[in-house]
């Protein structure tokens, strides 16, 4: 595909927006559901977009509670996690290598022991930074490519918490955990799963967010050129729709990701090794990344046609926002990072301007438009988190909530607030938009019904304590969620 090339100032820029985030796992059971989630993603993510993104003008949102616990990997966390890339790793790859040598099939033992050495590369990166990947972020951002957005405090729907103290817990403390790891917020917040309805920004606002991104799909129709136009809230913050004709490129089932030569991620051996391709065989490493390499002009050359149609019948610049979750970029689809770094590197022999959204927002007049309710999921509205099959998950989130505001607005003994800070914390633990969407998307079994009984227990006891000197707080198993924990919401009058 081509398009006409035109001046790239002219034409506006393509935002590249990665949302990195995971629930609170660490410490909270072991393979396939427990902590090693993070270690996985820390390996395959989070450490190889370290030099991806080295000079990259793109948007990195971090969520808090992701941050708390990469926050452990300078200590104690790190020989757990080392441990998993050198034994586990190691012996499960060399374990199922063996099977299937021993079943003839060599290309694909040959596959799972070259693979094998990811896990290792990984261990030896985090070794070479001490473990502190926050502090490499932080240098990145300092070094002006990276645009870092933050978050709420534990990636929550905001339109399904039930209270004003409740959603202003959740920012402030999510605003002060970001700007104690970087500083000064740059502007740009993160809504959780795209999660918008009207009068939201308000309380945005109040925070001192100037940029949130949503998704307007439905609401303007896939493809329209509406979604290259910021739109100015009432509040002041700007909202950025997401580009889903873009953004389908990549995300979805007819995206690149299910080209034949890429990794079959359904396909599994014994030990969850992958050592297909898609189009049936083993994988063949030269070719998916020379796929990659196709995959990434192509993609380069359709956000150009994008901004090349919007100048054209618009006469003005626009922003194509894609917006990716992180994860997906060498953990969903194993050559994604290589696909990123081929996209950044073809994107100025096409003339394709790269923009983060703060640079982006600058260069584009924002329009006045009403905004629908509406979130990023399956379908574009809230029930992949609130549904009569999530009743119970979210009655005892929302019930949760309303408890802790009644027992804060009672307190008159500050000897109690480790009490109210305990309860404070399992309750944003509780508030997780992760627990529905794994119930909703079967992903998890019943380790979020257990994560939410689990955190719903603790904070009864904690309230208990709040309302009887006499009860002891249970010992903490939170051990670094929110430690910039601010208690002001819940106790301003």
């Amino acid at each position: 595909m081509s398009a006409r090339a035109g001046p790239a100032r002219d034409r506006g820029a393509l935002c590249l927006v990665l949302h990195a985030h995971m629930p609170y796992v660490e410490g909270f059971g072991t393979w396939p559901f427990g902590e090693e989630w993070l270690w996985e993603e820390v390996a395959t993510v989070y450490l190889p977009l370290l030099e991806t993104l080295a000079e990259a003008p793109v948007t990195l949102g971090l969520t808090p509670v992701l941050c708390d616990q990469l926050e452990l990997l300078p200590g104690d966390a790190r020989a757990r996690f080392l441990t998993f890339m050198r034994g586990v790793r190691a012996e499960v790859h060399s374990e199922d290598a063996r099977g299937l040598e021993r079943g003839g099939e060599r290309e694909l033992a040959a596959e799972v022991r070259r693979a094998a050495g990811d896990y290792s590369s990984a261990a030896d990166a985090l070794e070479r930074i001490g473990g502190d990947l926050l502090g490499a972020l932080r240098r990145l951002s300092d070094a002006g490519a990276v645009d870092l957005w933050t978050g709420p405090a534990t990636h929550p729907v905001m339109p399904l918490i039930a209270t004003d103290a409740g959603r202003r817990l959740q920012l402030a403390t999510g605003l002060a955990s970001h700007e104690r790891r970087f500083g000064e917020l740059g502007g740009g917040l993160w809504l959780p799963e795209c999660a918008y309805e009207p009068g939201l920004e308000r309380e945005l606002h109040d925070f001192g967010v100037r940029a949130f991104c949503v998704d307007q799909t439905d609401a303007l129709g896939l493809g329209s050129l509406d979604h290259l136009e910021p739109v100015a809230t009432p509040a002041g913050p700007i909202a950025v729709p997401v580009d889903w004709e873009t953004v389908a490129l990549v995300w979805g089932g007819s995206g690149y990701p299910a080209g034949p030569e890429y990794r079959d991620t359904h396909r599994r051996t014994v030990h969850d090794l992958m050592p297909w391709r898609n189009g049936a065989g083993p994988y063949d490493r030269a070719r998916a990344l020379a796929r990659a390499a196709d995959d990434a002009r192509d993609f380069v050359a359709r956000a150009i046609a994008r901004l090349e149609r919007f100048r054209s019948e618009r006469g003005r610049p626009g922003l194509v926002c894609c917006a990716l979750d992180a994860e997906l970029l060498g953990h969903w689809w194993y050559e994604g990072r290589e696909w990123l770094r081929a996209v950044l590197d073809e994107a100025p022999r096409q003339g394709l301007d790269l923009a983060t959204l703060a640079s982006g927002l600058e260069r584009v007049e924002p329009v006045e438009r009403a905004l629908a309710p509406a979130s990023w999921g399956v379908p574009k509205d809230f029930t992949t988190w609130d549904s009569p099959a999530l009743a119970p998950l979210a009655f005892e989130a929302r019930s949760a909530e309303l408890e802790v505001v009644a027992a804060a607005s009672a307190l008159g003994d500050a000897e109690r607030r480790p009490a109210l800070a305990r309860a404070a914390r399992e309750l944003l633990a509780l508030q997780s938009s992760d627990w529905a969407f794994l119930l909703t998307r079967a992903l998890a079994g019943d380790y979020p019904r257990e994560r939410v009984r689990a955190h719903r227990g603790s904070l009864d006891a904690a309230i208990r304590a709040l309302r009887d000197s006499r009860a002891a707080v249970p010992p903490p198993e939170l051990r670094n969620l929110a430690p910039a924990l601010d208690l002001a919401p819940l106790l301003a009058p």
